[in-house]
């Protein structure tokens, strides 16, 4: 198992109200200089919020939320002074109860399962 930390909110906004496609580019560029394995992802509607124990961070976060999944801590700490009004936290996974920690709840309809 692997230890993912998140910066969560709602979509609009990590997706619309901050600039973070700039951020997360020039992060990838920066990553693709050093020749570094990509360890951040963006996900609409994770599915680790669907995990009973973390019922309680699902319900304090305006839905659809959207998230930055990564395996390095310091990447996620930085993003939570920049973006300040976000939850942060991690997860274990793969485990029983988030098989998938970059996987989405939403359907391939693009409806929420």
């Amino acid at each position: 198992m692997k230890t993912y930390y998140y910066v969560l909110a709602s979509k609009k906004f990590l997706l619309e109200e901050e600039p973070l496609e700039e951020v997360l580019r020039e992060r990838t560029r920066d990553y693709h200089e050093k020749e570094k394995e990509i360890d951040f992802w963006l996900v609409s509607q994770p599915a680790f919020l669907e995990a009973s124990d973390l019922a309680n961070i699902k319900e304090k976060c305006p839905q659809p939320a959207a998230a930055i999944i990564s395996t390095n801590r310091q990447f996620i700490d930085w993003l939570k002074l920049r973006l300040e009004f976000v939850i942060t936290g991690a997860f274990q996974a793969p485990s029983e109860t988030i098989p998938e920690p970059l996987a989405s709840s939403i359907t391939a309809s693009g409806k929420n399962s």
